[in-house]
C-alpha cells in the first residue's frame, strides 16, 4: 500500500512531538515537537507543519488503557483532531499509542539520554514510534 509522505503526532498539553515519513512511507524520523500554548495553537501549527513538509495525511497518537478502553486523554485528543480538521483537508487516522511513550523511554535509557535532553526527545521519539507502526501495520494488510 502506498502511503505517500505523513505527518506524526504525539499531541500533549505542553509538548507536542512530531514525525514525518518518507515519500515512499516506508521510514517515519524525528523532526522535533512543538509547545504552542492551547489546543488550537497546537493544532494551527501543526496544520501548518504538514502542509510546509508536503504530508498526505497525518497520524495522531491516540491513548487507550491497558484493556483498550479509552479515558479522558483519549477525549482531549480526539477534540484536537476535530479542531485540527479546521485547519486542514488532510486525512487524520487515529491510532493506538499504548505503549508508545514507555517504548521512547527504554530506547532513550538504552542511550544514555537522561535530564533535560530526555524531555526533550521524548514527545519526538513517541511521535516516530506512532507514525513507524502505523505504516507498518498499513504495509502488512497489504
Amino acid at each position: 500500500m502506498q502511503l505517500g509522505k505523513l505527518l506524526g503526532v504525539d499531541y500533549g498539553d505542553k509538548r507536542t512531538g512530531l514525525a514525518i515519513s518518507d515519500a515512499s512511507g516506508l521510514l517515519a524520523g524525528g523532526i522535533g515537537y512543538i509547545s504552542e500554548s492551547g489546543m488550537r495553537h497546537t493544532a494551527e501549527r501543526v496544520a501548518r507543519e504538514a502542509k510546509e513538509r508536503g504530508a498526505t495525511g497525518i497520524v495522531i497518537g491516540l491513548p487507550r488503557n491497558m484493556d483498550g478502553s479509552e479515558g479522558f486523554r483519549a477525549e482531549a485528543v480526539k477534540a484536537f483532531g476535530e479542531l485540527l480538521r479546521e485547519y486542514t483537508d488532510l486525512p487524520l487516522h487515529f491510532f493506538d499509542e499504548r505503549l508508545s511513550t514507555m517504548q521512547a523511554h527504554k530506547m532513550l535509557s538504552l542511550t544514555g539520554t537522561h535530564g533535560q535532553k530526555r524531555k526533550e526527545r521524548v514527545d519526538t521519539l513517541s511521535a516516530q514510534i506512532i507514525l513507524q507502526d502505523f505504516m507498518d501495520r498499513e504495509r502488512n494488510r497489504g
